[in-house]
């Protein structure tokens, strides 16, 4: 590989070959062969959306139920099966597959200014089973056997003597499902940013998106083992009659919370460090300057991925664990607001000295900052264990957790489709049509969960039902089931607008928001290669502060998809190698996986005679073909950069 200059243009002829080399499967058969990071990436985020939308609708049949007391719309058994569905799907179908996984496969490869994903057959494993693990869920619901224990299924209450059937079984697999495939998506993740980055492009230039993406991507490596193995004790307690969690025979309840809680806390972070690596992407391009801080602001993303392993038991403080152990919590949930603050400051001090452009992406960060500052203080509350002990499992609860993971996920998701749509689509979003969608949301979003701190503080508790006339919770109940549908309204709002734009919206060209990042080098949408000619990096926003002449990455093939290998340090070019193509071994190896998963539901042999088909097609999965290893060897070993 050599080093060349922008001005060199490539032939039609090459250009026509990486096309044929990268070319995606069509057809029937070519959807599930598919394994290109846009493809899989855009299909994260479209079926989590749906599963948003579905989350959406449960949640209106609750509001819609205690809007007045003594309702009648649901039923008690309906309304546990709805609210613990409603939980579940916005966690775990619709949070981390959107905010890490759907916009971290589309965008880290751009970003790093490679052509594809590390390890895309297991990306697109992943994918397949996260969509198994959501329907898995769901049909459970449909056929009334929905889970109906909460979305966390605390012990007893889960447990075989209280909770008997199929319900928490379904719950129990679906967990395992979908974290398999939030692991193998942060390994890709992973991977990508540390061996892929753009020649130039070291760790200290590295856009903070990248580093968010990559501290998240460790966060999950770390915290969702830890949510499989307890969901996994669970099944076994339930199916084979294991005693994990039965204190009558040294089982141990609190086992359970502390091992759920362990995975359960980094996941709000999970959730959350994906939305501030979107709004600091946004606060420059819109401030139309560098983001001030960038060391501190990567610090502290650093150190909230430490930290958010430090405060699981704050969730835990009523349950009677000793004082000195819950004071040593109680600091490290305040520390960990110090490195959101830092962010805080650094974006506001961004927009301070830039040169504001108050477009619609720029609404939805400031609706964040508003929204989420308000369940940041909130969260300050809660981390002091007497405030806890007054409003536990109350509705100030449930208010604080909407405000920090809505605020932490809504507001900054929609400030990225519309900042990032115009690249994925290659049509510009109607701006009238967008600010009639946020005012809607945000108008609606603080009727109905800011009015739930007051339902707390007089004493309303979660996950009931009804409530009688006496209680005086109506009023304010009314409220925020009619907040409800200012959020319903808006999201349909923007569905027309995305639909619209689809149809007929303006043509965005490679860069309508003049971005410094390297997804906005190339066209919208992308090519299947990404880059005609790998781009180098001379600074933080690649584009801004590229130089005249700036180098560009020459010698590449163009009739097989290669990439480039970099150093994970300072991003030095190491070798090229053949990135995986199409193939329906990823498919097949899901569905072998996800027989054995939910059979095992059923009967404990389902995992011993279900592995025979799963060793099968990943045989077939990694069985070598196309070009030798000793011919890759040999390219590997010639130099890859000369100047």
């Amino acid at each position: 590989m050599a080093l060349s200059e922008p001005i060199v243009i490539p032939q039609a002829s090459d250009l026509e070959r990486l096309a044929r080399a990268w070319a995606q499967p069509r057809g029937f058969w070519g959807w599930f062969m598919n394994v290109h990071h846009t493809a899989i990436g855009v299909r994260f985020m479209v079926t989590s959306f749906i599963f948003l939308l579905l989350g959406g609708i449960l949640a209106a049949l609750m509001r819609w139920q205690l809007a007045r007391p003594e309702h009648g719309v649901l039923g008690p058994d309906l309304y546990n099966q709805i609210f613990t569905i409603h939980g579940s799907t916005m966690i775990f179908l619709f949070a981390v597959p959107m905010m890490f996984q759907g916009f971290g496969v589309y965008l880290v490869p751009l970003l790093c200014g490679t052509r594809n994903i590390a390890f895309p057959r297991l990306n697109a494993f992943s994918y397949y089973i996260y969509v198994v693990g959501g329907l898995l869920l769901w049909v459970g619901l449909l056929v009334k056997t929905g889970a109906d224990a909460g979305w966390f299924s605390y012990v007893p209450l889960s447990g075989p003597e209280f909770t008997p059937g199929k319900r928490s079984d379904f719950w129990a697999q679906m967990i395992t499902f979908t974290e398999v495939s939030a692991l193998g998506v942060a390994i890709s993740i992973a991977a990508t940013i540390l061996r892929h980055r753009a020649p130039g492009m070291t760790l200290n230039r590295m856009p903070v998106i990248l580093w968010e993406k990559l501290t998240v991507a460790i966060m999950v490596i770390f915290a969702m083992p830890a949510v499989m193995v307890v969901s996994s004790m669970l099944l076994m307690d339930r199916t084979i009659n294991t005693q994990f969690f039965n204190p009558a025979v040294g089982g141990d309840v609190l086992l359970y919370q502390h091992l759920f809680w362990f995975f359960g806390h980094p996941e709000v972070y999970i959730i959350f460090l994906p939305g501030t690596a979107i709004i600091s992407t946004l606060v420059p391009v819109f401030s139309r300057r560098h983001i001030y801080g960038y060391i501190p602001i990567v610090c502290s993303v650093v150190a909230t991925g430490f930290l958010g392993f430090g405060v699981w038991v704050h969730h835990m403080f009523a349950t009677g664990l000793p004082q000195i152990s819950e004071s040593f919590f109680t600091a490290a949930s305040l520390m960990i607001v110090i490195p959101t603050a830092t962010q805080f400051f650094c974006w506001i001090a961004t927009i301070w000295h830039g040169r504001l452009q108050l477009r619609l992406p720029m609404l939805w960060v400031f609706g964040f900052f508003f929204v989420f500052l308000i369940g940041g203080l909130s969260g300050v509350m809660l981390a002091s264990v007497p405030v806890d002990w007054q409003v536990h499992d109350s509705f100030f609860v449930v208010a604080h957790f909407h405000y920090v993971l809505i605020g932490g996920a809504l507001f900054p998701m929609f400030a990225g489709l519309y900042h990032w749509i115009p690249k994925i689509t290659g049509r510009m979003m109607n701006e009238g049509l967008g600010k009639v969608h946020f005012w809607l949301f945000f108008i609606g979003f603080n009727m109905t969960f800011f009015t739930m701190h007051f339902l707390g503080l007089r004493g309303m508790p979660r996950r009931v039902y009804t409530y009688t006339p006496e209680m005086h919770w109506g009023a304010l109940n009314t409220l925020a089931t009619t907040g409800v549908g200012f959020m319903a309204a808006g999201i349909i709002v923007f569905l027309v607008n995305f639909f619209d734009n689809k149809a007929s919206g303006r043509l965005a060209g490679p860069n309508p928001w003049s971005g410094g990042s390297l997804e906005w080098a190339t066209a919208s949408p992308p090519p299947p290669y990404n880059f005609a000619e790998l781009p180098t990096v001379n600074g933080r926003e690649a584009l801004w502060d590229a130089e005249p002449n700036q180098p560009i990455v020459r010698g590449l093939r163009e009739d097989i998809p290669e990439v480039l290998v970099t150093h994970s340090l300072d991003s030095d070019p190491e070798y090229r190698e053949e990135s995986p193509g199409p193939s329906i071994w990823p498919f097949l190896t899901s569905i072998a996986v996800s027989i054995a998963f939910i059979w095992s539901i059923f009967s404990p042999w389902g995992i011993a005679y279900g592995a025979i088909p799963v060793v099968i097609t990943l045989i077939a999965w990694l069985w070598p073909r196309g070009h030798s290893p000793a011919r890759r060897e040999l390219e590997r070993r010639e130099e890859p950069w000369t100047r």
